[in-house]
């Protein structure tokens, strides 16, 4: 760690930035200390929520496995495909590391020595909550047990994300984001019918996972400032995904409808209430797209309205709903022929203005140049890193007043936080932290 630099006034000063160094935070969870061991997705946007809001999390790293979102795309002002991993990373340019650990401390420390489980176990000691996302019996074999923990901090909040859980016949079972998606049932659920199953992308269970199991600390950090009872939480992620599958344990139990059938899944189409047309339809330009739903007969006539009374639609089988729901294919195929000479954006006033329920499909560009909800709500707020500059991250989505977000720092440099961490939060001299520097423990 380098020392400040001349001139610079910093209570702490082995910061060369002053704005990099601690504050007091602000929010409603201030005064809580995290020891995170999270990495990937999950772990780390469960506690991203944590910092923002004002709690002291210690993000603990191992320079001798780097984190994966670390070594992983988005780099700012690179374009390489998603999951190509950098060969010879920078660590500190990670877009998808600086977008989930902002607002949080950073240390290295290699838990694979006995000295690093030993300072692990201090840092734990000077903390009340503990969160990990390893595959299970990782935190096992380093000796961070509940029990342990209960011996260092007896109203210890120990938090646990997996795939299948920490106990039960698939306790030892390794899991990402589509393992997750396939065993909880969300892969067949989507797709088109007729074809594989297509699943909801690479991230979405590690999100949803992670919101499960914030709440499930802010829940347990609650009951302990009134009880002053500690807990473990194990979070199942598959349990997340089997949580989200209501409407169709109710469409089999109640209606007695099969999901084995040639009509599903259902794509973009709707069955209940019967909608049609009902679905995202091509708009000009590459991949561009626009949403379009009809619910009832008058919609209807004003979509044929708006689209200039085409020939095709003035056929009897559209004018009623059961009509177009039993022709949808064909409905379809004159819709897009419509809708793929328009623009998705201003296809989408011109429905909006006729009354109708239409969106264009928005791709990450649109979410951050063009959306004027996005940008009058401030989803994306610009943070400064010392490495990659300026950049937009994805902020809270809700407006708080002042119970907001606290945003005093971007995300920590490899290592960045470890002279603050271990001397002033720990008490360590300066000649102790040298050594474990110089003999690979931090």
């Amino acid at each position: 760690m380098s020392e400040a630099r001349s001139g610079v006034d910093t209570p702490f000063p082995f910061y060369g930035d002053a704005s990099r160094a601690p504050r007091p935070r602000r929010g409603p969870l201030a005064g809580i200390r995290v020891a995170d061991f999270c990495w990937m997705g999950v772990g780390s946007c469960a506690t991203r929520l944590l910092a923002d809001f004002g709690a002291e999390v210690i993000k603990i790293e191992d320079r001798t496995r780097i984190d994966m979102p670390r070594r992983l795309p988005f780099y700012k002002g690179e374009v390489r495909s998603y999951g190509d991993e950098m060969t010879d990373p920078d660590p500190d340019k990670g877009g998808l590391f600086n977008n989930y650990s902002r607002n949080k401390l950073g240390v290295t420390i290699n838990l694979r020595t006995d000295e690093g489980r030993r300072l692990a176990e201090r840092l734990i000691s000077a903390s009340s909550v503990v969160t990990e996302n390893f595959a299970p019996g990782v935190m096992e074999r380093w000796g961070f047990t509940y029990d342990r923990l209960r011996e260092l901090v007896p109203s210890v909040i120990y938090a646990r994300m997996s795939g299948f859980g920490h106990s039960g016949p698939y306790e030892h079972y390794r899991s990402y984001g589509p393992v997750v998606q396939a065993a909880s049932g969300l892969s067949y659920m989507a797709g088109l019918a007729g074809r594989e199953p297509s699943g909801w992308g690479f991230s979405y269970m590690d999100n949803m996972a992670a919101y499960y199991n914030s709440a499930a600390l802010l829940a347990a950090i609650w009951n302990r400032s009134r009880t002053g009872v500690g807990t473990e939480i194990d979070v199942a992620a598959v349990e997340v995904g089997v949580s989200l599958l209501g409407p169709v344990f109710l469409d089999v139990t109640v209606n007695g409808h099969s999901t084995h059938r040639p009509d599903y899944p259902t794509g973009n189409r709707i069955e209940h209430p019967a909608a049609a047309p009902h679905g995202v339809y091509p708009s000009a330009g590459a991949d561009r797209w626009i949403a379009l739903a009809v619910f009832d007969d008058d919609e209807w006539e004003r979509l044929v309205t708006v689209m200039g009374s085409p020939t095709w639609a003035a056929e009897d089988r559209f004018a009623r709903m059961a009509g177009r729901v039993a022709h949808q294919d064909d409905l379809d195929r004159g819709i897009s022929a419509w809708t793929s000479q328009l623009d998705g954006h201003e296809a989408m006033r011109v429905l909006q203005a006729a009354g109708l329920r239409a969106a264009a499909v928005q791709n990450s560009r649109d979410l951050c140049e063009v959306d004027p909800v996005i940008r009058h709500r401030g989803t994306f707020f610009e943070m400064d890193h010392p490495v990659i500059g300026a950049a937009l991250f994805e902020g809270f989505p809700a407006l708080m007043g002042s119970a907001g977000p606290d945003h005093w720092r971007s995300a920590p440099l490899l290592g960045e936080d470890n002279e603050y961490v271990l001397g002033t939060i720990l008490g360590m001299e300066r000649d102790e932290i040298d050594q474990l520097s110089a003999r690979g423990v931090i």
